[in-house]
């Protein structure tokens, strides 16, 4: 039987950690919303879509840098 050492083995998929925060945002704001769906524009202010346009039109090279 394998065991894995202990310690220095975990890896942190930052990419994966980013989706997982914002699916669980989007979690509670539906589960605390009175409609029965979020709107559109609900989902893109919970996931702060405006904001982030913003950014890439400031930014445009951010965007080429994943920023």
């Amino acid at each position: 039987m394998y065991v894995a050492p202990v310690g220095g083995t975990a890896v942190q998929d930052h990419v994966a950690l980013a989706e997982i925060e914002l699916c669980g945002d989007l979690i509670i704001a539906a589960s605390a919303a009175h409609e029965d769906r979020l709107s559109l524009e609900s989902i893109d202010e919970v996931l702060k879509v405006t904001e982030a346009r913003a950014h890439e039109r400031e930014h445009p090279q951010a965007r080429a840098m994943n920023l």
